[in-house]
């Protein structure tokens, strides 16, 4: 379309003052009226609200607009709602630009209206010369596969599944260990209602196994993984498991084996045999006989008989996916050697506390010994100083206080006096009140500086807690206690084989990162995969709960349609330019480039754009500008560049 033929309407808003406190709007108008093509330029007050929308869609009909130009807000807040105005309007949604000078003028110059003004005038100019030189785009259309992959069977997994299971769904659930579940059932109690983890787990288990659209594969990882959304193919690796009954027919002879290792479940407190079941109520009810730790095949052969398969071999099961959930967890952070007094006896983690506590139904006793004092060590693997030596937590864990304080009331309820040693107590929300109800019942709270952590030393049959209160202007205290808890946070679960795989990012905590924590909480940089619970970061179970529903809700838009339509913001390669460098090929971080044989033409490079995700990193490297951005073409940013650089006279 030629210049002269362009029609275009320039609205720029107040926003309520946001903008127009900041930024001469009359003028930012006057100045734009003559930009070739402009035939509507206007100031109002909110052009979002629906009068301004309305406004927009007659001045499309009575000027016979072909282009629309908003200058006001954040495009994260209302690009789609402006594209939606002018696809009503009878234009494609993509001969708009949307700019903005609210984040980017105003606010970020409150200092001078003038020069903000000018810089107003620059933004909305480079809009101009960004759609005069628009094409029409069309979405992407991509049938979709009607199934998840939901990787992790802890609650976030389980619960995912679950919500998905109830769409009509295929759902797939893989989970790395020989059992559901991850870290709640290790949980003695829970807040708000006191529920064993394992209860929790077992509620979401009972449900799960009754849907016939649901498939579990437990002591499974994923072995390759391709595609792009809406279309992944998974190959998942199913380990032996070696034993062929549930454990209830051969556990009095699981007692008679020989080897014993410590027991990953109550974190080292106690010691299992080689063939194991972690707890009552487990699912899978099969145990899974640990070949890596097993001294004497023999004997397991001639206890258990038929029982036990050695000869069973790994298998793998093809998928193909719509969508999929990465629900990995967390693991708990594990104190150096020497870290507030661990190692000592009667230092313990809180996570073996709630352990502690389970294996002596609700009483709690080390070594058969009587606890009557009791002291929590906050911020424990939480809130580290940088370090450049050594790889540190910066981030506070959230969850760590809540869950001391609840298990502390619950300890008080026995008559067991309660320490509290912190640097900060971050009670949030609701959960204030359990703060409130562990002062009220008698805990005592010392706060203590960061440079002068407490000290633990042995004194007879006692720990002697040594610390520099600075709610008592600094006094020094020495606290004998039977046992020190400390509250260790969570950290993120390393998983280098599946990050490499499903190329997702993670942020500088070391969790998976969301695309943006308000607008896109549970999506990935990658389309089609979604992130839930404590593998994004550190949360309680009722956050873990939400973020899996969330994410559910998510993956099933996608896959309950039979087509989805993705943006066309693509990378296109011109086969007749290009000279395959392949510099684009190794440069691209999705994968999505691919050399193919035009037909005529030979072998050029080729983008699927389906896995292309649109950062432009292909356009920048090709040596002859074979590849362009729909959208953001190299002539539309030239044009927006020089028609920004022009000079404004206000």
């Amino acid at each position: 379309m030629s210049e002269e033929e362009l029609r275009i309407g320039v609205y720029v808003c107040h926003c309520g003052g946001n903008i127009s406190d900041y930024v001469d709007v009359k003028k930012v108008v006057e100045a734009i009226k003559g930009e070739p093509g402009v035939v509507v330029a206007k100031d109002v007050m909110f052009a979002c609200s629906d009068s301004s929308q309305n406004e927009i869609i007659n001045d499309v009909k009575e000027h016979n607009l072909n282009r629309v130009v908003v200058a006001s807000c954040s495009p994260k807040l209302h690009e789609l709602t402006f594209r939606e105005t002018v696809k009503r309007a009878g234009l494609n949604p993509y001969l708009y630009y949307h700019a903005n000078i609210r984040e980017h003028v105003s606010w970020a110059h409150t200092d001078t209206r003038e020069g903000a003004t000018e810089k107003a005038i620059r933004h909305v100019r480079a809009a101009i010369a960004y759609v005069r030189n628009a094409k029409p785009l069309e979405p992407i259309r991509q049938k979709t596969m009607h199934a998840v992959l939901v990787i992790g069977g802890g609650i976030a997994g389980l619960r995912a599944a679950l919500d998905l299971s109830r769409t009509g769904l295929n759902v797939y659930l893989v989970e790395r260990s020989p059992f559901l579940g991850g870290r709640t059932p290790q949980l003695y109690r829970v807040y708000p209602d006191g529920r064993r983890g394992a209860d929790i787990v077992k509620d979401l288990v009972s449900e799960l196994i009754k849907r016939d659209n649901v498939a579990i594969y437990t002591n499974a990882e994923i072995k390759s993984f391709s595609g792009y959304i809406g279309n992944f193919e998974v190959e998942v690796e199913i380990k032996p498991r070696y034993i062929k009954v549930p454990y209830d027919e051969i556990k009095e002879k699981i007692k008679e084996l020989p080897d014993e290792i410590p027991d990953e479940f109550n974190y080292g407190l106690t010691k299992r045999k080689v063939i194991y079941y972690p707890y009552e109520g487990a699912f899978p009810r099969i145990p899974v006989l640990d070949l890596d730790h097993c001294s004497d095949v023999e004997t397991i052969k001639e206890l258990l008989g038929d029982a036990v398969d050695l000869e069973q071999k790994p298998e793998t099961v093809k998928l193909k996916v719509g969508a999929v959930i990465v629900a990995t967890g967390f693991d708990p952070y594990e104190p150096k050697e020497g870290e507030f007094g661990y190692g000592r006896q009667g230092v313990v983690t809180l996570p073996q506390l709630h352990r502690l506590m389970d294996l002596g139904n609700g009483e709690l006793k080390l070594n058969g010994r009587e606890i009557r004092d009791v002291a929590f060590v906050y911020c424990v693997g939480s809130r580290q100083k940088k370090s450049s030596e050594e790889e540190v937590n910066e981030y506070c864990s959230r969850y760590c206080c809540n869950a001391a304080m609840y298990i502390s009331s619950l300890l008080m309820e026995q008559g067991i006096r309660t320490y509290h040693i912190f640097r900060d107590i971050r009670t949030y929300g609701r959960h204030e009140r359990m703060y409130d109800e562990v002062s009220r019942k008698g805990g005592i709270f010392i706060k203590y500086n960061e440079d002068e952590p407490p000290e633990i030393e042995e004194e007879g049959d006692k720990l002697l807690l040594k610390v520099k209160d600075l709610l008592t202007a600094g006094e020094h205290l020495e606290i004998p206690v039977d046992l020190v808890v400390l509250v260790t946070g969570m950290v993120p679960r390393k998983t280098p084989e599946l990050d490499e795989l499903l190329r997702i990012s993670r942020g500088r905590d070391r969790f998976y990162v969301e695309v943006h924590p308000k607008l896109r909480p549970v999506e990935t940089s990658i389309g089609g995969i979604f992130i839930a619970g404590a593998c994004q970061a550190p949360r309680d179970i009722c956050e873990t709960l939400s973020s899996a529903s969330a994410a559910a809700s998510k993956a099933a838009t996608v896959t309950l349609r039979d087509v989805i339509e993705l943006e066309p913001f693509k990378a296109e390669v011109d086969p007749n330019i290009c000279d395959l460098s392949k510099k684009c090929i190794e440069i691209c971080p999705y994968e999505a480039i691919e050399i193919k044989n035009y037909e005529g033409i030979g072998e050029k490079a080729w983008v699927n754009k389906a896995k292309c995700m649109g950062c432009g990193a292909c356009v920048a490297v090709c040596p002859t500008e074979a590849i362009q951005l729909n959208g953001l073409t190299n002539e539309q940013i030239r044009a927006m560049i020089e028609a920004a650089g022009k000079e404004v006279i206000i």
